[in-house]
């Protein structure tokens, strides 16, 4: 099993080129399902998780080929199942559900798993879909789904979910008649596959606002895209800098996604400067400790929280970091404290008492982000760390230990 070993306390200096975002190829790749024919997207990262989406719709019949650019051939589905040993390491694997049963009117998937970092039950999926005419089935840990035909409804979601306005919003594209989501998700990522799915030839309004309209079509048709740039790997970057001390310039990104992340680590002391789709930062002084509190996007985004408090950790007072969305995302708490982080919980809330010096130490990552947040510790700290089970790590980051050594970070990545 790979691990990663880091010398800690070398300031970080110079570009990082930022890749396209994972959490948008994904359900990118699902909506190949809607229409048969050739797709391709570019700026694709390599990722563990893309390689595992693409063995899903290969079991399913599609082709794909992959170099940056990802093109995928979904003109032979044969096999409407997603089945157990492919899902269960990757959530996004229910983004299937939708764009099945709107071409098909069936499919059959396994429950998903992924990071272990809240219930993350996929009813809301299931509700609006019933409201949509599908026909729903547990058995024996598979949803089932059946429909004559899928029918346009108004749907109000329970609570904001991603996925599931993703989801739904691809099973309304083919659906008879008019579909509205109400409290949808606001996130770049549902923008960026509702503009997707609009080349395609779908009709949708509202994509970025709490309410969106999708108007069911015919057909769809095939088409191409350029992948947005990933948010969350910028603003892990951004705590990279700071948290060592160093200057970085972060290359083809998107500061208007980043507005929450960067006006909180401007409040701990960050000199964050944007120019067209660049990023400058550089710490200027002690880290401050300021508290946040995660949400839904414009918000705090949930997959930036561990990353924060890995910095709040050398912060110069308490920080309070309260986590809204999923009760169980504190698991990086215990890593951290290994290296000589002072850190107390709360329920949903972590008192973070900033120390002067982080030390070296064995530590274990958990899921994708809370193995970030230990990479960010360890460059920051006296001696040598050594982070196992980094599979999750190359869940979602893109060839971190290169981009990380090319601006002077001291990281092996040790095979076995």
């Amino acid at each position: 099993m790979d691990r990663l070993v880091i010398q800690g306390g070398s300031p970080l200096n110079g570009e990082v080129q930022i890749s396209g975002a994972k959490n948008c190829v994904l359900p990118l790749m699902a909506a190949t399902l809607i229409a048969s024919g050739r797709h391709s997207f570019s700026n694709v990262p390599h990722l563990r998780d893309i390689r595992t989406m693409q063995s899903l719709l290969a079991h399913m019949g599609a082709t794909s080929q992959h170099n940056h650019i990802l093109q995928i051939d979904s003109s032979d589905i044969h096999t409407l199942e997603a089945p157990y040993d492919l899902v269960k390491t990757m959530r996004a694997s229910v983004l299937v559900l939708g764009p099945m049963l709107a071409r098909y009117r069936r499919a059959r998937i396994s429950l998903p798993g992924g990071c272990a970092i809240g219930a993350r039950p996929i009813n809301l999926h299931l509700k609006a879909l019933e409201q949509m005419g599908v026909e729903i089935d547990l058995e024996h840990g598979y949803v089932v789904g059946r429909a004559k035909r899928l029918r346009g409804a108004v749907i109000t979601f329970e609570q904001v979910t991603v996925t599931g306005t993703e989801n739904i919003m691809m099973a309304a594209c083919l659906a008879d008649g008019v579909t509205v989501l109400k409290n949808s998700a606001r996130e770049p990522e549902v923008v960026a596959l509702a503009d997707y799915l609009k080349r395609m030839g779908a009709h949708i309004e509202g994509a970025g606002t709490d309410e969106i309209t999708v108007t069911g079509v015919h057909e769809l048709t095939p088409s191409s895209c350029e992948v947005i740039p990933d948010r969350i790997e910028a603003g892990t970057y951004l705590v990279a800098a700071g948290i060592t001390g160093g200057i970085l310039k972060l290359k083809g990104c998107r500061p208007d996604y980043l507005q929450a992340i960067i006006q909180k680590l401007s409040e701990a002391g960050l000199s964050i400067e944007s120019s067209g789709d660049s990023i400058e930062v550089r710490r200027k002084g002690k880290i401050r400790s300021v508290n946040i509190e995660t949400h839904p996007f414009p918000g705090f985004p949930t997959d930036m929280q561990a990353q924060f408090m890995a910095l709040m950790a050398l912060g110069s007072g308490v920080s309070l970091i309260k986590e809204s969305i999923f009760e169980n995302r504190f698991m990086h708490v215990l890593e951290l404290q290994r290296m000589g982080a002072d850190i107390d919980l709360d329920g949903r809330t972590a008192i973070v008492r900033g120390v002067r010096k982080l030390s070296g130490a064995p530590v274990m990552a958990t899921d994708l982000r809370a193995s970030a947040s230990l990479v960010l510790g360890a460059l920051a700290a006296e001696g040598v760390s050594e982070i196992t089970r980094i599979y999750h790590l190359d869940r979602g980051y893109e060839a971190i230990e290169k981009k990380l050594s090319a601006v002077g970070a001291k990281i092996e990545r040790v095979r076995g």
